[in-house]
């Protein structure tokens, strides 16, 4: 440990802080750039490479090798939670024993940067055989892998972040944004909206957001109510007894026609009420505020925020089915 903090101690000393913002400061502005040079590279073959995949009747196979095959991953993962069926195959793997992932219907997509790795030079022949659409993404107009392809996306970049302009760096962010690209283009060309990307995404707060709803929360707690006459006695009970901080007062029909709150009971000390003859609907909220069982909780909750409340009236058309409260949101993790 003392040999670390030396070593370090030793690295600032020969290199001010100032230095290493402006190397950060440099890196960002370089792979900014790629970025921005991708807007001239979206042509007549992005369009081609949209129409094959959303016309193809299979999947779309995406292969690279080094640091292109971790971002081809990513595009995979991106381009399957977004309604287009993708896979990945490593082009080492795919030249030794699993090429056989690769169907009859399938698009083929190969990103690199040079275009002339020999795993991908092995490659390229097998997949011309089968006969399938090949995408090239590649950094080399005029390498092997585009002079091949079916189809080519361009991902030139002018310079590497890296210094000695080796590692690759900005050609690579070229490649996940223009994955990207792809990704939300078919996206929108087939229509994929929000209900779609929660059939995909069911785990975790994202899943939560878009499939929760207020019926599969509310159902959980007790359901609070009073009738019109009840007595201060009867509602405090309520209250304590359902846990909820609030009951609803209902009318002969069951129908909700207030709410009565912990801060109700509060601010009808301070009032002129007398506490041995109140009834419910002294102290109620009329109108209180009320959400459908069927909609989203996430709608709920904006609900809760706008109107700075703690509950919700849960209702399906004019039927009172029971509260909502904050912390039934909380403990779903949508706050």
């Amino acid at each position: 440990m003392r040999t670390f903090s030396v070593g370090l101690r030793l690295i600032m000393t020969a290199l001010p802080v100032t230095d290493v913002k402006s190397i950060a400061l440099r890196t960002i502005k370089l792979e900014a750039e790629a970025i921005a040079g991708l807007q001239d590279m979206i042509d007549d073959d992005f369009e081609k490479a949209i129409l094959s995949i959303l016309k193809g009747k299979g999947r779309l196979v995406i292969s690279g090798i080094g640091k292109s095959a971790i971002i081809a991953q990513k595009i995979v993962a991106t381009l399957n939670s977004t309604g287009t069926p993708s896979i990945f195959l490593h082009a080492a793997d795919a030249i030794h024993g699993d090429l056989g992932i690769v169907q009859q219907e399938d698009v083929v997509m190969i990103i690199s940067k040079s275009g002339e790795s020999p795993e991908i030079k092995v490659l390229i022949p097998l997949l011309k055989n089968f006969g399938n659409i090949l995408i090239g993404m590649v950094g080399n107009t005029a390498s092997y892998l585009a002079l091949q392809s079916d189809i080519v996306l361009n991902t030139t970049v002018s310079q590497e972040a890296c210094p000695n302009n080796l590692a690759p760096t900005s050609s690579t962010t070229a490649q996940l944004v223009m994955g990207d690209a792809l990704a939300i283009s078919l996206m929108e060309m087939k229509g994929f909206g929000s209900d779609d990307f929660a059939k995909f995404h069911p785990g975790g707060v994202l899943g939560k957001k878009l499939y929760l709803r207020v019926a599969d929360l509310y159902i959980q707690n007790e359901k609070p109510s009073v009738k019109e006459k009840a007595s201060l006695k009867e509602v405090i009970v309520e209250i304590s007894r359902k846990r909820l901080g609030a009951t609803a007062v209902v009318d002969t029909d069951g129908r909700c026609v207030g709410i009565i709150t912990d801060g109700d009971l509060r601010r009808m000390l301070e009032q002129n009420i007398s506490i041995d003859s109140a009834i419910a609907t002294d102290i109620m909220t009329k109108n209180p505020k009320a959400i459908n069982s069927e909609q989203l909780a996430v709608d709920a909750l904006d609900l809760l925020r706008k109107k700075d409340i703690t509950q919700l009236i849960v209702q399906k058309g004019e039927e009172y089915l029971g509260i909502l409260h904050l912390h039934d949101l909380i403990r779903e993790g949508l706050i």
